[in-house]
């Protein structure tokens, strides 16, 4: 007897290995996934600007940091003692105008370093809607809690999500691969989320036609609509998923995603990062002092690992033991 509807994935015909830069950008998923990568000691540099939700604004700063257009004090607004940009996540605000423009420049610079090595981009299109400045007549990145009079908010198009996708395509000849994030944005009413994610699934859909094997896509928010259909996979907010939701959603992308090799120097690595996690009972004892040899063994067995964090770790331990 079944009691779920799994969602049967392909494995992609190009899977990720550790020889791959890679750069997610967009909503919290892409966040999570990146999280979990740089765990597994993966190469990832996780969405310089901040998280972003809709395509074109993932669009814009895939050309800001292309192109090293620069951060000003003229753009700069001020909320809450703070200086901010509408071009920005709040993460990246300052305390004075000096310090917010050099803290976006240094994203946009490192994000402009990422993409330049990059041999994937990971992009996850959180809704369609958009928020277009009144003044100025641009969406924005975020609204930062100004008052709503100040835009117009507007649904993109098929046409319009295919084009800000197509325009990330042609910043980089690297992959994409391309998901949904799996919140519903409920702000927009169930709906209008709805519609939204409807939009922009067919907007991936297009693309993928377009472009072929240079573009694939995971189907996260599917899998937590269908698959993880129970309100016991999702937070007190009833929208986001429980940290449970996204292991699991997470597990079933490096299944789809990675090589067979990745797949068993993921398991080693994930040795290696729980053993430095682990505080011993007795750590000027002798059997600690063995399990720490052990690991700077397996360590140095995973030659393209960059595990220097936990290879510094066992070895001042064994410094501290002496």
């Amino acid at each position: 007897m079944k009691f779920r509807t799994e969602i049967d994935i392909t494995p992609w015909h190009k899977p990720i290995d550790y020889s791959h830069n890679i750069v997610s950008l967009g909503s919290c998923f892409a966040t999570n996934i990146a999280e979990r990568l740089s765990r597994y000691k993966f190469r990832v540099t996780a969405s310089p600007t901040g998280i972003l939700f809709n395509p074109a604004s993932i669009a814009s700063a895939v050309r800001d940091m292309v192109e090293s257009r620069k951060a000003t004090p003229e753009e700069l607004i001020m909320h809450n003692d703070t200086y901010l940009s509408y071009r920005f996540h709040s993460l990246l605000a300052g305390n004075t105008p000096m310090e917010a423009v050099e803290r976006m420049n240094e994203a946009l610079e490192r994000g402009r370093a990422a993409l330049a090595t990059a041999d994937i981009i990971i992009i996850t299109l959180g809704t369609a809607w958009v928020y277009r400045l009144n003044s100025m007549g641009e969406v924005v990145a975020n609204c930062h809690k100004q008052p709503a009079r100040m835009f117009r908010r507007e649904l993109l198009s098929v046409d319009a999500i295919v084009e800000a996708l197509e325009e990330i395509l042609g910043h980089t000849s690297c992959r994409i691969l391309l998901t949904l994030s799996p919140v519903r944005h409920i702000g927009e009413g169930l709906e209008d989320n709805s519609l939204s994610k409807s939009l922009l699934r067919v907007a991936i859909a297009e693309v993928q036609r377009r472009h072929g094997e240079r573009v694939d896509y995971f189907p996260s928010y599917e899998i937590m609509m269908d698959d993880l259909r129970d309100y016991r996979f999702y937070g007190d907010d009833l929208v986001h998923p429980t940290p449970m939701a996204v292991d699991y959603i997470a597990e079933r992308f490096f299944a789809t995603a990675m090589s067979s090799d990745a797949k068993m120097v993921m398991s080693r690595v994930e040795e290696v990062v729980r053993a430095a996690e682990h505080r011993p009972t007795n750590p000027t004892s002798e059997a600690h002092r063995s399990f720490c040899r052990r690991q700077l063994e397996a360590i140095a067995e995973l030659r393209n690992v960059d595990l220097s964090e936990e290879r510094a770790y066992f070895e001042r331990m064994l410094q501290i033991n002496l």
